[in-house]
């Protein structure tokens, strides 16, 4: 009898590029442009700053296992790559969203830097990437969910994060190594076995905020390597960790749902991930992209100036009220991912999105330091109904005090992917936008403008490596 894990193993090692759908394969360069545009952002913010240090810690790595670093083109281990990317693309938050969650930085870097190392094509690379994460949201539909409900309330679990990434990781290595099933089966449950605990809430509720965030991209890039790897030199893993309920992976990861038959519905003849992929116009927590989107249309529209605003309250999701992002008191740039007042306050500032909300000169202006005291929440009272009834609802209202007014604005889907709303979608072209945003001050407008092209006909390049070198000076 074939398990869950042998089965996932044979979607990676059958799927050739030629099976994807056109529409797979678009969504696939779409999620390298923004990550690999969001891990040039990175570049200014501590946390990637880190990463790249630390990858310098893990060595050069021997001849042919070496890897590029997103933005300064430094050629490290392709371990130390993978954890150096994750650690950047992840950094500002700016990065996209699936369910689980935080998906792209997990998955992505470990499969770019075996695709250098291996000299794979670009089709390879693509074929990774749409099968990590198409892999990752069907096991992370299987357990339990942030925004789960109950009772007409949200009802989030007690044990959350996106270690479930690995699996995906995992078999994106696999995948660009054209390693064989058997061996990509052994990588999978070796990497289930590896998995970092599920430290969201943890992380949420201990105040200040740690700055390693709800879970390091880099330590599940660099177990997802290791799995491949180990199992490549002859390791085996649990095949069946994927189907126990009772000892398996669900179980050891704190799930209080486990629902299989999610994983496995029609794999590798149809693709679950593409409406529920989420792309970021803001550097900050998803949760409050639609309260800024309409925060930002009433001051721009009205022409309300910060000085002029006596009050901003804004409804927002369910599970919010807690101590991360409620924080007003900023003492790390981290955090101001995450504070919902500092966001609102910075998008009643007008300040452009991109890494510049992050700056010194952002996060500590006065200004936008001052108006935060200003900034009340509560929980939209029809969250839970509306998220029932459509997945991708995210109510907001939000009422802005001045001039003796009271502005009111009200959403129910954000910007960022696909809703019944279609001017939600975000384009390709918003995409290369945002990609030249983040490359600014870190690649002359030539090479940025070369890197686009090649992503974006990236099935029509022969190495991967190609394209990594435009990375370096």
């Amino acid at each position: 009898m074939t398990t869950n894990v042998e089965a996932l193993a044979a979607f990676t090692a059958d799927t050739r590029f030629e099976d994807l759908p056109p529409a797979v394969v678009q969504e696939a360069k779409r999620l390298l442009v923004d990550s690999i545009g969001c891990g040039l952002g990175g570049l200014s913010h501590p946390k990637g700053a880190i990463g790249v240090k630390y990858a310098a810690v893990l060595g050069p790595g021997a001849p042919g296992e070496q890897a590029t670093i997103i933005g300064t083109g430094e050629r490290v281990s392709a371990v130390g790559a993978a954890f150096a990317n994750g650690e950047l693309i992840n950094a500002l938050d700016f990065d996209a969203v699936l369910p689980p969650g935080h998906v792209s930085p997990y998955v992505i870097p470990p499969a770019l830097a075996a695709a250098e190392g291996a000299k794979a094509s670009g089709r390879s690379l693509l074929a990774a990437v749409a099968i990590s994460h198409e892999m990752t949201n069907r096991i992370g539909k299987s357990m339990s969910a942030l925004r789960d409900t109950k009772d007409g309330k949200a009802s989030p679990p007690a044990v959350f994060g996106f270690s479930q990434s690995i699996f995906g990781a995992a078999a994106g290595v696999g995948k660009v190594k054209g390693l064989s099933k058997e061996t990509i089966a052994a990588a999978l449950g070796i990497a289930g076995s590896m998995s970092p605990v599920q430290s969201q809430w943890s992380w949420s509720v201990h105040v200040p905020t740690a700055t390693v965030k709800y879970g390091l991209a880099g330590a599940v890039t660099q177990a997802a390597m290791a799995a491949s790897s180990l199992a490549e030199l002859g390791h085996t893993g649990d095949i069946q960790m994927l189907d126990d309920g009772e000892f398996g992976y669900s179980r050891m990861i704190g799930s209080t749902r486990w629902t299989p038959e999610r994983m496995m519905a029609n794999l590798g003849k149809e693709w679950f991930f593409i409406p529920e992929q989420v792309y970021k116009l803001y550097p900050h927590c998803r949760i409050l992209s639609a309260p800024l989107d309409v925060l930002r249309e009433l001051v721009e529209k009205n022409d309300i100036k910060p000085s002029e605003i006596e009050g901003i309250k804004a409804w927002v999701e369910g599970f919010v009220m807690e101590p991360l992002w409620l924080n007003r008191k900023i003492d790390h740039v981290t955090q101001v991912q995450f504070s919902m007042a500092h966001g609102l306050s910075v998008g009643a500032h007008r300040v452009p999105p991109g890494k510049a909300w992050q700056s010194p000169e952002v996060v500590n202006d006065p200004s936008i330091m001052a108006l935060m005291d200003k900034i009340e929440f509560e929980v939209h009272p029809e969250y839970a109904k509306l998220l029932n009834e459509h997945p991708a609802s995210r109510p907001t209202r939000i009422e802005v005090r001045a001039r003796g007014t009271t502005f009111v604005g009200e959403k129910r889907f954000p910007r960022g992917g696909a809703t019944p709303d279609p001017a939600t979608f975000v384009t390709d072209d918003e995409l290369s936008r945002k990609f030249v945003v983040n490359a600014e001050g870190v690649l002359s407008a030539r090479t940025t403008d070369a890197i686009l092209q090649q992503l974006w006909s990236l099935e029509k390049v022969d190495d991967v490596g190609r394209v990594m070198a435009l990375f370096q000076k």
